[in-house]
């Protein structure tokens, strides 16, 4: 499957245009992905576990199906270790609260990265508040890199809890989760894996990497928005309390008492958005038919391409690891002297999509002494074009405010 085919499966790249990049914040979805969606509802709606009659149980078999195929998908030891969510966001809060809250003690330590998006910080900043525990960083060095020497000072005998990002949702940096997860476990903690910005891009083998946690949304993924996956090992998640009570997430209700029901089902509580989780269900059907070794062919060819052209730009800072191996899809940068949200306004009437702003990693930003970049994230179906484009659409941009600039 060439590029130009993959390109046609996506309905909006054919109606509008536009030069979308990105896909960091949410990637477009094929039509393969939407018809799925569609088809539930024509053929399959209703609600999941509820009833004894056919449809019912039809739309059961649907959604398992798809439990059973992210288990597959990133290797996972049995599909009860899979719990839906809505996003990574509340996977992470779901960590937090129903893990942290009731095994972290006065003085243990939560040791994150720097780089963490606010959805693996904000969360264990309260958490560490309520249970009088504290809250440590790995920052990086001048490679917007996690070396050896941070980790290993870092995690310590009294870490309990390590969170890391696989992916800088705003460096690009691929960090060593797996040299991070096996440190830590020496000492003795448990670690969250943020895969979020990594699953669109590489596989993922969580009984490889033996983390404890993992987490991704859906819709960065090619999924619908609206549906995230919690991946935990099954003898953690088996001594955890539920994050959210109600139906379907029980056993037996007493009048004082409840008994909640076996894995995954104790921690999806209520009616869930069963049609994203069909979507989802597409969306790793259709990465697996292009394979991850193709995505990684393409994404390559292409980031490398737009790191050389930006690089030629000498008004542009570029926030990014040299190391081509640990790097990802994902490029900051800024033109130097001019706000991220100028640079944006003036691409859009260009027909280029990207993102500007603190990106939900303030601190990084505090860190790098900056308030804000601007983004350009690529998935499978750019091309060099678009990048031709967005290089064309940032000197014009420069020329308008070049005057104005300060030097």
């Amino acid at each position: 499957m060439d590029i130009e085919n993959i390109k046609k499966d996506f309905p909006i790249l054919e109606n509008r245009k536009i030069t979308y990049l990105d896909n960091g914040a949410t990637t477009q979805k094929p039509i393969q992905v939407i018809k799925s969606i569609e088809e539930f509802y024509k053929k399959y709606n209703s609600n999941p576990h509820r009833g004894a009659y056919s449809l019912s149980i039809e739309t059961t078999e649907e959604y398992e199906n798809t439990r059973n195929k992210i288990a597959k998908f990133i290797n996972a030891k049995q599909s009860q270790e899979i719990v839906f969510s809505k996003n990574a966001t509340e996977s992470l809060n779901l960590i937090a609260y129903s893990y942290g809250m009731e095994n972290l003690k006065k003085d243990d330590e939560v040791v994150i990265s720097i780089m963490e998006h606010h959805s693996n910080l904000v969360p264990w900043q309260k958490v560490v508040k309520l249970t009088s525990s504290k809250l440590n960083y790995m920052y990086m060095n001048d490679q917007f890199e996690l070396s050896d020497e941070e980790i290993e000072s870092k995690i310590t005998d009294k870490t309990k809890i390590v969170g890391i990002t696989h992916v800088s949702n705003v460096l690009g940096t691929i960090n060593n989760i797996k040299r991070i997860i096996k440190y830590a476990h020496k000492k003795g903690a448990i670690v969250i894996v943020d895969a979020s910005q990594s699953i669109p891009h590489m596989p993922i083998d969580v009984q490889d990497l033996d983390c404890d946690f993992l987490v991704f949304s859906g819709h960065k993924m090619l999924a619908p928005l609206g549906i995230g996956v919690l991946y935990g090992k099954k003898e953690i998640l088996n001594k955890m309390t539920p994050f959210l009570m109600g139906g379907d997430m029980i056993e037996y209700v007493y009048e004082q008492e409840t008994r909640f029901a076996p894995l995954p089902n104790k921690f999806e509580a209520g009616t869930q958005n069963v049609e994203a989780v069909i979507g989802l269900g597409a969306a790793i059907d259709y990465i697996n038919n292009i394979g991850y070794d193709k995505i990684q062919e393409i994404e390559n060819n292409i980031v490398q391409y737009a790191i050389a052209e930006l690089s030629k730009l000498n008004y542009l800072d570029l926030y990014l690891t040299p190391n081509k191996e640990n790097h990802s899809a994902v490029i900051s940068f800024n033109i130097k002297g001019v706000h991220p949200h100028d640079v944006a306004t003036i691409l859009d009437t260009e027909g280029i999509c990207i993102r500007s702003g603190n990106h939900c990693a303030q601190p990084l930003m505090r860190y790098l002494g900056i308030d804000s970049t601007c983004r350009a994230s690529f998935y499978i179906y750019n091309t060099k074009n678009d990048v031709d484009k967005l290089v064309n659409a940032l000197n014009k941009a420069y020329t308008m405010f070049k005057k104005y600039i300060v030097k």
